[in-house]
């Protein structure tokens, strides 16, 4: 007797098993993210947000302050205002030796598009001393003449340095390109043109403005009962000034790009930083999870029509603000594989508005941004970002919430997502802002880079400065994730 073997029946049993493995890994993800406790939820008089994470037996303690401004209220022309001023908070390498040295601990502050961070770390035993730190560093902030020029100048050593390496003359390039004279369209660490133009009264203001306890937030984790935590806070932070009024993230909308490729002359180098991008998602956009799963799949495809970006860094990334941040897909290519890399990267931008995520590549595109969560949930430190990003971002207070909402993700959500970023901006039209074009730039040599790319339309070429904004270009028009991968 002949028995007949349906071919299809492996290929069907392993997409079977496929889905029962995901179905595992987002059970596992909504577990995890029901495990993490919710924090206690407390309030200064003077209008200071306290969550508070009791870990009873914890040698540790962990204090997080975020500031819900970031450089994004950079006055124009003056980007890297906001910076000095997180600059300024423990300038003093008296106060930082104090906390490193003497207490054990440490002491970080960042600045980003949408906040200023503060997170001091160290023993439980000692958080009346880390506490009273923090209120020398927001209270008694020195912003003198000596002391302003002082951090100008550091920074403006910063941004010399770094505007040297290609990448990042690529990534601010892109912005510059994509949202011109809008915040996000200028470095957030500032340039040393911007930088040069920055006062004492300019931070002052700053601080004014943004640095008081109503607009802030403060995470306490780790082993200090709740009684000792709050009278700390209230006798030593409790003095620190409330403000009149929030200032809130409106800004003018940006002019529509101009979709030129952009070539920036950076001689010398063998390898060349290539950019295609559009304008994002906000991060308190109901999409944005989804937007997040979108960016591995365009990475994979964009490997897969380009295999020797496995011999480089490149990435796919969904970049998301209080307001619409930029889809953008990136690499390091070598000059002759530039033209590919800008071509191949467009037409997967197509290919995703026309064509639906397979199962496999939906199943392991999910997967992996469920697990990229979970690692969020495993340190206290990450937990505290989680918790904070739901005052700056008036996200659900509930982590269990933001995890069922990835783990709900489905591919015609994503094929719903990739034309809502992607249809308009991929066919060249600029109706609205929300129709962003797509956005072109390349980093490297021009006598070598320039002929190839004109075959794609008109290259625009400028060169490149060390620590300097790339300049907007003038508009076209007038208008009425992350995913990284990094092989050897």
């Amino acid at each position: 007797m002949l028995f007949y073997r349906n071919p299809s029946r492996p290929r069907l049993r392993g997409l079977l098993l496929a889905a029962l493995a995901l179905q595992f890994c987002l059970s596992g993800s909504l577990g995890l993210a029901q495990s993490v406790p919710e924090p206690r939820r407390d309030q200064l008089l003077n209008g200071l947000n306290v969550l508070l994470w009791e870990r009873p037996g914890s040698p540790d303690v962990l204090i997080k302050l975020r500031i819900h401004s970031g450089s994004a209220f950079d006055l124009a022309g003056k980007a890297g205002t906001m910076s000095i001023l997180a600059d300024a908070l423990y300038a003093d390498p008296v106060a930082r030796e104090y906390i490193t040295n003497e207490l054990g601990g440490r002491v970080e502050v960042t600045t980003d598009y949408d906040a200023i961070n503060v997170t001091l770390a160290g023993r439980a035993q000692d958080y009346e001393r880390l506490v009273d730190s923090l209120r020398t560093a927001i209270i008694n902030v020195s912003l003198s003449a000596e002391r302003v020029r002082e951090l100008r100048e550091a920074r403006a050593k910063l941004v010399r340095e770094s505007g040297a390496n290609p990448t990042l003359i690529a990534d601010r390039a892109v912005s510059a390109r994509l949202f011109g004279d809008y915040p996000y369209g200028r470095p957030h660490e500032g340039s040393t043109a911007t930088l040069a133009r920055i006062e004492r009264a300019d931070v002052q203001y700053a601080r004014e403005r943004f640095l008081n306890p109503n607009n802030s937030t403060l995470v306490i984790a780790g082993g200090v009962e709740r009684g000792r935590a709050m009278r700390a806070l209230r006798q030593l932070l409790g003095l620190w000034r409330k403000s009149e009024g929030v200032v809130p993230s409106t800004f003018r909308q940006p002019e529509a790009p101009n979709t030129q490729t952009l070539l920036v002359d950076f001689p010398g180098t063998e390898s060349a930083e290539v950019r295609v991008a559009v304008r994002g998602l906000a991060r308190s956009d109901s999409d944005y999870a989804t937007a997040s799963v979108l960016a591995l799949i365009a990475r994979d495809r964009w490997q897969a029509l380009m295999p020797e970006l496995k011999q480089s860094a490149f990435f796919v990334r969904h970049e998301a603000h209080v307001l619409p941040g930029i889809f953008v897909m990136g690499a390091s290519v070598r000059q002759t594989d530039a033209a590919r890399a800008l071509q191949t990267a467009q037409q997967v931008l197509r290919d995703l508005t026309k064509s639906p995520p397979t199962a496999q590549e939906f199943e392991r595109a999910r997967g992996e941004a469920v697990a990229t969560f979970n690692r969020q949930m495993e340190k206290p430190e990450t937990i505290a970002d989680l918790w904070l990003d739901a005052d700056t971002y008036k996200l659900a207070a509930n982590v269990s919430e933001r995890a069922r909402a990835l783990s709900s993700v489905t591919p015609s959500d994503v094929q719903r997502v990739a034309v809502r970023l992607l249809s308009n901006a991929t066919a060249g039209a600029t109706k609205t802002v929300a129709d962003a074009a797509v956005v072109r730039v390349a980093v490297g040599s021009a006598s070598q880079l320039k002929s190839d790319l004109e075959r794609s339309g008109k290259v625009e070429v400028m060169s490149g400065g060390a620590g300097e904004e790339a300049p907007p270009p003038p508009p076209k028009a007038t208008n009425t994730g992350s995913a990284t991968k990094k092989n050897p």
